[in-house]
């Protein structure tokens, strides 16, 4: 179904002030309240639909949107408006001040299960964590990873009944006397927690809350650039709650394994590249290893041990989209410890070749050095 015009559904005019809006939120929000019109599915849409209309054009760069692009301009934004849909509970939480007076004074916790009558509060299940290892190839392209989560699931055929306490209410209401007068003090029913009702019956293998223990399967997307350390959220893939309440999160902690040949500083990589003292004294091209594959580079002749060669862009990407680190190669010279007779003696004489002393870039010289190295 089409969604209808934000000011059609508040009865205003496209020019309407903020003060106007407001009013005319909570004009409709207390009408089709779910405490007055407890079991109406059709008042409750329309109490989604009024707040919906309202978190688009109490926002000024929302409602900017809205004027020019219509619902369209929203799909891409956060929130109401979002077309994801309407949340009973984050209604109270966020726009509960506006009508709250009206029930009893205050803002809202949760919102009344059934709505009808008292406030009871919707229970939330406890999140999980587990760790996941990934490599530096997982880290450079992002990856979804499906891992087994032993999750608290409400056993289907769970029966409940309204707390014999709280009376449905979810909560206990003490009235003490004072000099003062008498004080009234709210607090969460003990018996059921706050949601209003309790346990009345089990299937076999739940426990006493109706939850049993089932194992998921559950997709993680991991992007690219992430680090050691980094938590993840998944939202609703931690415990269920009892009573049909919101499921917690699943906590993934990053941790990064160590890569045999590339070493990560931030979203720089590095390498050690091993080169004999004929390659550097001739120069030589070769193939380095990366994340993606293989990269050739160029050593011009007389390389210097130490020296270090910048690959731009092969290393991790930034979390945040900013560009992408390097891969810095570390040229080390190997230099031999065991000579034979014949490269002694070469090398004897060539610390007493004062024309080699003079003309250090002799051509000759270098291959015949390379040649002996073979």
């Amino acid at each position: 179904m089409a969604k209808r015009d934000y000011y059609q559904v508040l009865g205003l005019n496209k020019g309407a002030s903020a003060t106007e809006i407001k009013k005319a939120y909570r004009r409709l929000a207390l009408k089709y309240h779910p405490d007055k019109n407890p079991g109406d599915r059709a008042a409750e849409e329309r109490f989604k639909e009024a707040a919906e209309a309202y978190e688009v054009l109490s926002n000024d760069e929302k409602r900017k949107r809205y004027d020019r692009f219509g619902h369209a301009g929203l799909s891409g934004s956060s929130g109401f408006g979002s077309g994801g849909g309407m949340n009973m509970e984050d209604i109270f939480s966020r726009f509960g001040d506006i009508f709250g007076e009206a029930f009893g004074g205050g803002g809202f916790t949760g919102f009344s299960r059934g709505f009808g009558g008292g406030r009871s509060r919707v229970q939330r299940g406890t999140n999980l964590r587990i760790k996941l290892k990934l490599s530096v190839a997982d880290i450079v392209r992002g990856v979804t990873k499906k891992v087994k989560v032993s999750r608290l699931k409400q056993a289907p055929s769970t029966t409940y009944k309204t707390c014999p306490v709280c009376h449905g209410s979810g909560q206990l209401t003490r009235i003490t006397r004072s000099l003062l007068g008498q004080m009234q003090t709210t607090s969460t029913c003990h018996n059921c927690g706050g949601s209003g009702e309790v346990v009345d019956g089990v299937p076999p293998g739940a426990d006493k809350n109706g939850m049993i223990r089932e194992e998921e399967t559950v997709s993680i997307e991991i992007p690219p650039g992430v680090s050691d350390g980094m938590q993840l959220k998944v939202s609703g893939k931690g415990n269920g709650a009892p009573n049909g309440g919101v499921s917690g999160d699943l906590i993934v902690l990053i941790e990064e394994e160590a890569d045999p040949q590339l070493k990560r500083e931030g979203n720089n990589l590095h390498y050690d590249l091993y080169i004999s003292f004929s390659d550097a004294v001739l120069g030589t091209s070769l193939e380095i290893p990366t994340v993606t594959g293989k990269a050739r580079i160029k050593l011009a002749p007389g390389t210097q041990s130490g020296k270090i060669l910048r690959l731009r862009a092969k290393g991790i990407p930034d979390l945040n989209g900013y560009g992408r680190g390097d891969i810095l190669v570390h040229v080390n010279v190997f230099t031999p410890q065991k000579l034979t007779q014949a490269q002694r003696e070469f090398f004897e004489r060539m610390r007493h070749d004062d024309n080699f002393k003079a003309r250090p870039t002799d051509r000759s010289f270098f291959d015949r050095v390379k040649e002996m190295f073979e």
